[in-house]
């Protein structure tokens, strides 16, 4: 726990690691309220730390960290936050999931860091809420659990249930909450020191602009690259991308091997590859399920292509991870 008694009643939060959790996730979350904490000279949080068996936990750094208890010990808390990580549904207690209910029912906060979303979701209390989650487990969450209303967002504030993308958007909505709990110049204060240079609206996207991320700035080809990311399960023939940028067949394939040295048709098949092998490490849906989610009409097309890319069957890159 961080912070001194001084008279002044703390808000009591309470973040439950896994295995394998991010820790860039988790200090990003818990920073800002020691920030606030020194600061403001006082104690406005105070934070524990808790594991499921009350163990230090190993995040996915190889680190480890100590912890104030187990999550059964977890009481009077005014905000609790799962933080995961990698292989998030093997670390899915039945304890920690009836813990997560019981403080629900008595009104503390619910929040998320990165894959925790996925534990809240678990336990039921994601149910008429929206929420967000880290960009990569987003398709294979919404293939697990459909009728929730997932966003985008960097990070989703709604009502009393808190989630996040992981990575640096836990600071952003760290922030966001002090500047609820508090006040915008108190959040203002603590970013300035995170040297945070602007607290992010919950609504910004995840990921960096695609010009940004490829290097690549010709916006016909970017254009291109965009309705291929948004149609990895129902792929759009080379001739439609082309038209609907007013390029010819050929011109779009002389743009691919000029700024990216591949064809388009490799580029596309490499996205959607790509997308199933996440989908096959972290996610426990049958390999047809994942190659008709990928574009695949089959899923002997879907091994043999696979086979060709990453020079291993579905089946052994699901038993590797």
């Amino acid at each position: 726990m961080f912070g001194g008694s001084d008279g002044v009643k703390p808000h009591k939060i309470g973040f439950v690691l896994l295995p394998e959790f991010t820790m860039i996730g988790f200090s990003a979350g818990v920073e800002p309220f020691r920030i606030a904490n020194r600061l403001a000279e006082k104690s406005l949080y105070a934070c524990d730390v808790y594991s499921d068996d009350g163990n230090p936990i190993k995040a996915s750094n190889g680190l480890s960290v100590n912890v104030d208890g187990s999550v059964a010990e977890a009481e009077g808390l005014e905000t609790i936050f799962v933080c995961s990580g990698l292989n998030v549904k093997n670390y899915l207690s039945k304890g920690l999931i009836q813990k997560l209910r019981r403080l629900a029912s008595h009104g503390t906060g619910i929040g998320a860091i990165c894959t925790g979303t996925e534990v809240l979701a678990k336990a039921g209390l994601l149910d008429g809420y929206s929420c967000t989650i880290h960009w990569e487990n987003m398709p294979s969450f919404i293939e697990d659990y459909p009728d929730l209303d997932v966003v985008t967002e960097l990070f989703e504030i709604d009502r009393n249930r808190y989630t996040c993308a992981g990575g640096t958007a836990a600071l952003d909505l760290s922030l966001r909450l002090i500047a609820l709990h508090y006040d915008a110049a108190t959040a203002a204060a603590v970013a300035d020191q995170l040297i945070h240079h602007r607290i992010r609206e919950g609504d910004e996207g995840q990921r960096m602009e695609l010009r940004t991320r490829l290097g690549v700035s010709h916006p016909k080809l970017l254009a291109v690259i965009q309705q291929m990311e948004e149609s990895l399960e129902e792929p759009v023939n080379c001739a439609q991308l082309a038209a609907g940028v007013g390029l010819s067949t050929r011109q779009l394939e002389r743009l691919f091997r000029k700024y990216l040295g591949t064809a388009p048709t490799k580029y596309y098949l490499s996205l959607r590859l790509s997308r199933a092998r996440f989908l096959l490490r972290q996610t426990s849906l049958p390999i047809l399920s994942i190659a008709l989610a990928c574009g695949f009409v089959s899923a002997s097309h879907f091994s043999k292509c696979y086979r060709e890319h990453f020079n291993r069957t579905p089946s052994l890159e699901r038993r590797t991870a």
